[in-house]
This record gives C-alpha cells, structure tokens and sequence, in this order.
C-alpha cells in the first residue's frame, strides 16, 4: 500500500477538519475553476454528514471561500461571508440527497447570466476530493493534476482530435474519461494530465470542431 505523508499529518489549511473544511473548500473551488464564469448567486446542497454538522466544522464557511476563489489555507476563510457579502454574492444552503457512496457530499449551483450551472461531489478525506457530477454529466475528477475538461458534441473523432492537440504539444495524458447524456448528444471528457496545460493549447482546443467548451484546472500535481 501506498501512503502519502498527507494521509497521516493531512493538508495544510485553516482547521478544524480536513474533510469537512479543508476538503469543503477544495472542492467548491474547484467548481468554480469549472464553472469559470460570473456569478451573482451560489446554493449548496448538502448530503451525509455535510448536512448535519456543516455549522460546527465551519464547512459553510470553507465551501463559500471556496466558492470565491479561496484555497483552503487562506487566512481569510472564516471571513469568506462578510467577504461574499462585500462582493454581492448571495448564497444558501439546504439539505439534500446525492447519490453517493461518500459521505460528504455537496451539490454547488452557480447562477450566472446563462442560468444555473452545477458541480457534485465529495470530501473523501485529508483534503482529498472527488467530483462526480457536472451540470448533469457524470465524471471523475480528483483535482491533483492539471485537467482538462471538454464539453463537446458527441460525434467520431473529437477526443481523437484532442488528445492528438495535447500530444503535439508534449503534454503526457495520465487519465482520459468520457462520458455523455445520450448518443449522438453532448459528452464531457476529462482528461487528467501530467504537464500544465499553457493558454496556446487551450485556444487550439477550442478551435476543435464540435467542441462546445474548454475549461482547464491548472493544479499541480502531487
């Protein structure tokens, strides 16, 4: 078995918990890496224990800093209300069931100019996460790595198309899922990669036929 030191001392971050606070705030960060776009108004729907003990392990607190950009050892997380409310973001949070084998679940839904647009997903522990939903398509993402997250139509060729652009550019790929509504609908791929992913492949994956979407989480890996 492997060990990291992380799974015995946990991350560094602004306590009390690296489940329910630390991993809380990555994992809203982290949707809104994915969502990457303005925002007046973010809900979260909170599932296992999330729900019933978010107040004490300041898990409401972790998940709006997270919501607004924050990492989980900023020193600014148990100020991120006041700080949302200095912005005039609104936010919420209500009970709710995610299916899950987690225990720590959350649903976060922005409400931008396009509408609403939300991310699932769960503490898994130590700070670790692992988003399983997107706006409706489910995936696996751990945010450890540098991820790229295409939204495209589900025709041949497209995945082929893209992983040839990241190959070109030397950019190794460790882990490549895809997964779609319907045939011949919309699909998400997510590719977990080994390199930061630079602006000038980003621009060329957008220029991909049938690509809806590119969005890039340029995490550095563990």
């Amino acid at each position: 078995m492997n060990i990291s030191l992380l799974d015995v001392v946990g991350p560094v971050m602004i306590g009390p918990s690296s489940s329910h606070t630390a991993g809380a705030a990555k994992l809203a960060k982290t949707a809104r890496l994915i969502y990457d776009k303005p925002f007046k108004k973010v809900s979260f729907g909170l599932g296992g224990s999330f729900a019933s003990t978010y107040r004490g392990h300041f898990t409401d607190f972790a998940l709006v800093a997270g919501a607004l950009g924050m990492s989980e050892d900023d020193e600014n997380l148990g100020h991120s209300f006041e700080i949302a409310n200095e912005k005039g973001v609104e936010f919420d949070f209500y009970p709710t069931e995610i299916p899950s084998v987690y225990e720590n679940t959350a649903r976060i839904t922005f409400y931008g100019e396009d509408g609403e647009f939300f991310v699932e997903g769960a503490s898994l522990g130590g700070g670790r996460i692992l988003v399983t939903n997107i706006n409706g398509l489910a995936c696996e993402l751990t945010a450890t790595s540098p991820t790229v997250i295409v939204q495209q139509q589900d025709v041949k060729g497209v995945v082929s198309d893209v992983s040839t652009i990241l190959a070109f550019n030397n950019i190794n790929i460790g882990v490549m899922k895809v997964s779609r509504t319907s045939r011949g609908d919309k699909a998400f791929c997510v590719i977990e990669c080994d390199d930061i992913i630079p602006e000038n492949v980003i621009d060329e994956l957008r220029q991909v036929n049938n690509v809806l979407s590119v969005v890039v989480v340029n995490i550095k890996g563990e």
